[in-house]
């Protein structure tokens, strides 16, 4: 009987968590229609070289000093 049991355990479970999924699932699918997309997305990457380069360009870099380094 305690394997009896057990089933009936494991199928509400199972059954709990399919739910959740569920509610999860059609809040998600609810949320997509308010996403949009952000203007330029298309030329993210243009504007990451340029500003990597920018940078690369215009800051110095620090210089190393084994004195600040803290042992962990």
């Amino acid at each position: 009987m305690a394997s009896s049991v057990s089933n009936l355990e494991i199928r509400r479970f199972a059954t709990r968590q399919l739910r959740r999924q569920r509610w999860c699932a059609a809040g998600m699918l609810e949320a997509k229609k308010q996403f949009r997309r952000v203007n330029g997305h298309m030329h993210l990457k243009q504007l990451s070289a340029a500003l990597e380069k920018h940078v690369a360009e215009t800051v110095t870099p620090r210089r190393y000093s084994a004195k600040k380094e803290v042992a962990a």
